[in-house]
């Protein structure tokens, strides 16, 4: 978003874009009492995405690689195609050097990179570095093959990914200083869940040389804003289906395969979820038909906007690094994510008092590691179905309630 523009001549500019979109999503349509706010948690689908599911299921449904009937060899098709997909969504310069598998979302992606690839990456004395604030889904992991790895005599030294106090971005400066020879892998988070800044990850990769393998969380990017991962320098991207459109309980882990071993998740795959893997592809494709930038302009104007409203209610405090959170900051990337809390009201009760407004945000601790979920806040999470009105109308109720 141009400073210079502001949120306000940034939405005005795309609204005309905007309108036809909002209008391709049957929930919102048949819900104009409501606003959804919670896209973070889980993105509503549009109808491209709802026909796709219904035309596998009506027509070509069967088990992918299990079968040499016509309707198998149609779901084995569309399944590599999907993964196909991904790669080309993500920008994938070298796709025949690279894989993706499909999984059930993020949380079983990066346990899957932990459990079925970092153990053969990992000598005893090894470290490795982890963020400890940020969703609990990318830390648990890596703590639990530490725990793994122990029970084999292997002692592997987990250090905390430093965080700027200043900003709650991550700190490139004390990370370079803390890397070591023993240091073997690095897990990240591309855009945070509760402060919604954009991580810089290109500050870890110049931080830790260009031998260290970086798994990154792309929970609240991919589907949100543009992802390349010829411009990012990691070796895992791994995302949830349902917050990027697509249907709950699929996702997928895109491996470079360039550093450490090959990676391969483990075990007898079994079934995979087929209709949810054709709504991702179908996602994917509405993602990239609507612009993928496009949406992220609109929703950070939006984001904005609401965060300069908040800052002028001295009851609200909004989380996170304040500069950057201004409309004009050169700091971090403002992203669709605003989360606050007010002065005297519980978080959970002013989530249930807002509902009566008609607005549905999440009220509770995020599932932010080493948080206690009594440390509740409000977030709103803003996808492109959402609307300047919906903005304004949030605002104003939250100052009836100053």
């Amino acid at each position: 978003m141009s400073a210079a523009a502001g949120p306000l001549a940034e939405i005005a500019a795309l609204a005309s874009w905007q309108r036809p979109l909002r209008a391709q999503f049957p929930i919102v349509a048949a819900h104009p009492g409501l606003s959804y706010l919670d896209s973070a948690a889980t993105a509503q689908k549009p109808q491209a995405v709802l026909d796709a599911v219904l035309e596998y299921l009506t027509t070509s449904n069967a088990n992918a690689g299990r079968g040499s009937y016509p309707w198998a060899n149609a779901t084995t098709a569309l399944v590599r195609r999907a993964r196909d997909r991904v790669g080309e969504f993500l920008g994938d310069p070298e796709p025949d050097r690279s894989s993706v598998y499909f999984t059930s979302g993020t949380s079983e992606g990066l346990r899957s990179v932990a459990r079925d690839w970092l153990p053969g990456l990992l000598a005893d004395g090894d470290e490795i570095v982890v963020p400890f604030g940020d969703h609990e889904a990318n830390l648990s992991p890596w703590l639990e093959a530490r725990g793994l790895l122990a029970r084999q005599g292997v002692r592997v030294l987990v250090r905390e990914l430093p965080y700027q106090a200043s900003s709650g971005d991550y700190d490139p400066d004390a990370l370079a200083a803390l890397v070591g020879p023993r240091t073997r892998f690095v897990a990240a988070t591309h855009v945070h869940h509760v402060y919604g800044a954009d991580m810089n990850v290109d500050r870890i990769r110049a931080a830790v040389g260009p031998r260290v393998p970086i798994c990154l969380d792309a929970a609240q990017s991919v589907g949100h804003l543009p992802v390349s991962v010829a411009d990012l320098d990691v070796d895992f991207v791994v995302f949830s289906g349902h917050k990027a459109m697509a249907l709950p309980g699929t996702g997928a882990v895109w491996a470079r395969q360039r550093r450490g071993p090959v990676f391969r998740p483990g075990g007898w795959s079994g079934t995979p979820n087929t209709a949810g893997i054709v709504s991702l592809t179908a996602a994917l494709d509405w993602l990239e038909s609507a612009g993928t930038g496009r949406v992220e302009r609109w929703t950070s104007a939006l984001a904005s906007r609401l965060t300069d409203a908040l800052g002028r209610m001295p009851a609200y405090e909004v989380l996170g690094c304040r500069s950057s959170l201004a409309a004009a900051s050169e700091v971090q990337r403002r992203t669709s994510i605003v989360t606050f809390r007010r002065r005297g009201i519980d978080a959970r009760d002013l989530g249930f008092i807002l509902f009566g407004h008609g607005f549905m945000v999440r009220s509770d601790g995020h599932c932010q590691a080493g948080r206690d979920e009594k440390e509740g806040s409000v977030r709103v999470s803003l996808h492109v179905h959402n609307t300047l009105e919906e903005v304004e109308a949030l605002v104003a109720a939250l100052a009836s309630l100053q």
